[in-house]
């Protein structure tokens, strides 16, 4: 892989190897608190932070992840560098390029994400895009490990059987977290229940994508229904997520009214007969329309803030990665 802007690209073998590189790293530096023990292969070199939508996690993470792997971060927000307005994307990529040694991008189209990593030369990384949002679920899979592990075992090394009959639930949009999930978790035997309002279905290129990459069996893992209660049915984690994304502010009255009773409450996850142990996750940030208090803050179910400080640890393991492929295909690194 020269670049990551969907985990659709990424052999399940690699997805394994980033997983047990960011226990690796969460071990180091939250359980021995011995960051530095931590590789180097940042060292002298710089990543370029690309966004044209607002972060907290994302941007904190790389920010935090570059410079602990031993490298200068630095961040480009839309008042700093506008893609496509003043300059052609071509011209900016190939510029940017020239001068850092991987990129970091955030923006609206992944038309644009995947125009960036055509000319810029050096590896680019998706934060989100309209269509897929890989690091978030790379989190996402090493806070199911830690939290379920191989067979109950919590055990810290991931294998392609660790999460094999984890049941998942998502209810609500049909959005880039979703997107990404349908393209990778069946192929780790996870079983997705998917669960959205009528009228808000799967975006053409995701589907298409969807049936290149799962096996007959793997498609058949996912399920679809229009009722909560259903999704969630002996379900293990359930994921809900924003229902008014960036952009869409001017959609709110109306999704908030479509996404009556899509609320996760202990009431639904009941009703629709969850494990009895089943967690929470959200990428955040969370609005309480989405998921009740309760549920948000109890300790015993909720795995969202952990799930967001897992956003560092694997995002060190995606540049690491990157970091060691460019170093190898050019013999020695060159910082720029």
């Amino acid at each position: 892989m020269k670049h990551l802007l969907t985990l659709a690209d990424a052999p399940v073998p690699l997805i394994l190897q980033w997983i047990n590189r960011a226990n690796t790293f969460k071990t180091l530096l939250r359980t021995q608190n011995n960051p530095h023990l931590l590789p180097q292969p940042a060292h002298r070199r710089t990543l370029a932070i690309m966004f044209n939508k607002r972060s907290t996690r994302t941007r904190v993470a790389a920010e935090t992840a570059f410079s602990q792997l031993g490298g200068h971060p630095f961040f480009l927000s839309p008042s700093d560098i506008q893609l496509g307005v003043n300059e052609s994307l071509r011209d900016t990529s190939t510029v940017l390029g020239s001068m850092t040694d991987m990129i970091l991008l955030r923006c609206h189209l992944h038309e644009d994400a995947e125009m960036v990593a055509k000319f810029a030369g050096v590896p680019v990384v998706n934060a989100l895009t309209d269509m897929y949002h890989p690091t978030q679920i790379l989190a996402d899979i090493q806070t199911m490990h830690s939290a379920f592990g191989a067979s109950g075992t919590h055990s810290s090394e991931m294998t392609t059987g660790s999460l094999r009959g984890l049941k998942v639930a998502w209810i609500g949009d049909t959005n880039n977290v979703l997107h990404s999930m349908l393209v990778t978790l069946p192929r780790l035997g996870i079983h997705l229940h998917v669960a959205t309002p009528n009228g808000y279905t799967l975006n053409p290129r995701v589907h298409a994508r969807m049936h290149q990459v799962l096996s007959t069996h793997e498609l058949a893992l996912v399920k679809w229904t229009h009722v909560p209660e259903e999704a969630v049915q002996d379900v293990d984690v359930v994921v809900t997520d924003t229902w008014v994304s960036m952009g869409m502010e001017q959609e709110k009255q109306k999704r908030l009214r479509d996404f009556e009773g899509f609320q996760v409450t202990r009431a639904l996850m009941e009703r629709g007969g969850a494990r009895p142990g089943w967690k929470l996750m959200h990428c955040l940030p969370r609005k309480q329309e989405e998921v009740s208090d309760d549920v948000f803050y109890d300790r015993e179910r909720s795995l969202v803030f952990e799930e967001a400080e897992c956003r560092k640890y694997t995002m060190m393991a995606v540049f690491e990665h990157f970091l060691q492929a460019s170093t190898s295909s050019n013999g020695v690194a060159s910082p720029k």
